[in-house]
């Protein structure tokens, strides 16, 4: 109860973002078992009613349900790329500020090719090439959003490598990888747990744009980014069709953006 009177921001968000993600676990108790992938062309571009709540859709599928089942596609496909940018810019980034020298010079070098390129441009060119899939989608976004981590981790890593208790460590014939998991890791790896947190709502955003421009899901996959795009020829006679996916995706970047700024304020040392 202490933690909670004394975190209530970070207690809100974490309690909403939890709410986001058992409603897409639990999508088909929430959706009556209706699918978002079956088509009734009878009931095509009906407006919100008490049978269909946010509308149908051109091919009669049912907008509240595929908004739902998005969720699950969005949210994993945002997880995924947050955790793969995260464990591998988190270990290039330690394993350039340890070693440095050549090992540095090579990993940074990628680094800033890899950023020279405007990002969005970079992952939409590598998804055109892979394919496009919300798995190629995350490899293009992982690939061109790691670098912020490496260039984080290495900048942490070089803050205590010369620190008198890394020189004791080595003096006393630690091996590297237990220096690098014993003393490396635990000091970066705060920082860049506030840092995945706040970028999931940027790379939700990313995907769905990519899906928006046809280099990410595919139909019939309930996205959201790609019922943005499904949905732009009717926005005249059909907005619901945009609206309920775009107002997902509002919520849930705004969500969890929040989310991480309420943990940064947990995990600052000077509110301990």
């Amino acid at each position: 109860m202490e933690f909670i009177k004394k975190n209530k921001a970070f207690c809100l968000f974490a309690l909403l973002a939890l709410l986001i993600i058992l409603g897409a676990v639990f999508a088909p108790v929430l959706t009556g078992g209706v699918s978002p992938t079956d088509a009734v062309l009878r009931d095509a571009l009906q407006a919100p009613s008490a049978k269909h709540i946010c509308g149908t859709d051109k091919l009669g599928r049912d907008v509240f349900a595929r908004v739902i089942y998005g969720a699950r596609t969005s949210l994993t496909a945002t997880f995924a790329v947050v955790a793969i940018i995260f464990a591998l810019g988190s270990v290039l980034g330690v394993l350039a500020g340890y070693f440095g020298g050549w090992v540095d010079t090579i990993i940074m070098r990628v680094a800033d090719m890899m950023v020279s390129f405007p990002g969005m441009v970079f992952a939409i060119a590598i998804a055109g090439i892979l394919g496009a899939s919300v798995k190629n989608a995350v490899i293009a976004v992982a690939l061109v959003s790691w670098t912020k981590y490496a260039r984080l981790a290495r900048s942490l890593v070089l803050k205590i490598r010369n620190r008198d208790f890394v020189s004791a460590a080595i003096v006393t014939g630690s091996k590297t990888p237990y220096i690098l998991t014993k003393y490396m890791l635990p000091n970066v790896i705060p920082t860049l747990v506030i840092t995945a947190a706040t970028d999931i709502g940027g790379m939700m955003l990313e995907l769905a744009g990519l899906s928006f421009l046809g280099f990410g899901a595919k139909a019939p996959t309930p996205e959201w980014g790609l019922m943005l795009n499904e949905g732009r020829q009717f926005i005249s006679n059909a907005p619901w069709m945009m609206f309920y996916p775009g107002l997902a995706i509002f919520v849930v970047v705004v969500v969890f953006n929040l989310l991480g700024d309420a943990l940064r304020d947990v995990l600052d040392p000077r509110n301990e």
